[in-house]
Parts: C-alpha cells; structure tokens; sequence
C-alpha cells in the first residue's frame, strides 16, 4: 500500500499529507497516513485513502511529484521524510484548498465560520522560538500594520516573552494574544479579514484556509530566510 511518513510539526505534516492525498485522490491508492491524520482532519480535511494497492513502489520527492501527479500511477507511492514544499507543489495544495466542495467541508467545520466576511480585525501569527533566527523582525510587522486598517488585533506566538511580543503589545496595549491549541489558531485566524504570516509551514496553513482574508507575508531574502521551499508566493498574497 502507499505510505506518507516524516518529521516536522503540524504545518509540515498537513502539507506533506495533502500532497500525497491528491496523487492518491487522481489514482484511487490506499495510503496509510501516519503523522496528524486525526488532527487533519479536525479541520475539515479528509485525506484520500483509496483502494488501489500494488507489489511496486515509487518513491515520491520534490523533484518527481509535479510529472508524477500528471501520470497515471499503477504503483504504490511512498513519501517518506520530504516535505514537499516547492512553490509548484504548494501552488496545487492552495487550488486544491480552495475548489468549492472541499472549502465548504472546511468552512463548516470551523467553529469560528461565522467570522468569516464579518469583522475588519486583523491577526497576526509570529513564529519565534528554535526558529526566531529566521524572523523578519519587528519592523515587517509594525510598518505592515501601519498599511491596515482594522478593528480588532490578535496575535499568536509560540513565545510570548520574546522582545518582538513586547513591542506589539507596548504599541498596542488592546492586543489579544489568543491561546488557542494549533487547530483552533489555524481555524480562528483563518477567519479574520486581515492577516499578517511568519516564515515557516504552520503560517503558510494559516494562510492557504484563510478563504475571506487579506494575506500579507515577509519577502524572504532566499538565502537566509527560505525555509524547505517557497510557500508562500501564492497568486493574490501580499509580500512586504
């Protein structure tokens, strides 16, 4: 049977399944998915188990997946420790989010959905802590803000005591910072009208559910700032 195993937290593992599911989705594989499956699909996404199973394997990598989702597979698929993040894959991961039977699925599972295209609030998800080292910095967010307007602000961290949380805050002491886990952040700042996304995987989820929102992210300098790929440079997005 086709497999999906890897390393990394939530953002990667969704985009790593996703991947895999439409090849399996296009050939009707059953494939064991074994990483977040069940909080996948908490968020309205049900990845692809099919029935087709095969004695022949065909690795799957970042370098053979677009050709291969254009070839009919009789062969079970293997995706084992890539993550599947090039710009060309993220691109069809975002279409596939956004076809209108699958974003309803997702939309009515957001418990925020009422949100959606309702409020002029703007949320902003800052990345810090083992990868604060790859963080735009203070002035991507504030002169990004500066071009919003908006009603509401809510910020989400993964460090709340890092000197860029406190500047937000000092600036704007009516800041909410949200502590929601990681499928009710993704849900909530999906729904907000304006957002404003980090580097990294989990900001590039935010982003690609956020189906009524104005998406701002940081135009990475691409040798210290791209991550396993760009995810970010998705048709209507705004780069500061």
């Amino acid at each position: 049977m086709s497999l999906c195993v890897g390393g990394g937290r939530l953002g990667n593992q969704i985009i790593r399944n996703l991947a895999t599911s439409i090849i399996c989705e296009k050939n009707d594989l059953y494939c064991d998915y074994k990483n977040s499956y069940e909080k996948i699909k908490d968020l309205g996404i049900n990845l692809f188990i099919g029935k087709n199973k095969y004695n022949n394997n065909i690795n799957i990598t970042e370098d053979n997946y677009i050709s291969l989702l254009e070839t009919n597979i009789t062969s079970n698929i293997i995706v084992k420790d890539n993550y599947l993040q090039t710009k060309e894959i993220c691109d069809k991961i975002c279409n596939y989010l956004h076809t209108d039977s699958i974003k309803t699925i997702i939309i009515n599972k957001n418990p925020f959905k009422e949100r959606n295209n309702n409020n002029n609030d703007l949320f902003i998800h800052i990345r810090l802590t083992d990868t604060a080292y790859l963080n735009p910095g203070i002035d991507y967010y504030i002169n990004t803000m500066l071009t919003i307007e908006f009603n509401d602000l809510y910020v989400s961290t993964d460090d709340v005591n890092h000197e860029i949380i406190k500047q937000i805050l000092q600036l704007y002491p009516k800041t909410q910072v949200i502590n929601y886990d990681e499928i009710k952040t993704i849900q909530f700042g999906s729904t907000c009208k304006n957002i404003i996304l980090s580097h990294g995987s989990f900001s590039a989820i935010i982003g690609y559910l956020s189906f009524y929102s104005v998406i701002y992210y940081p135009n990475y300098n691409r040798t210290s700032h791209m991550w396993f790929g760009d995810m970010f440079s998705i048709d209507g997005w705004n780069a500061k």
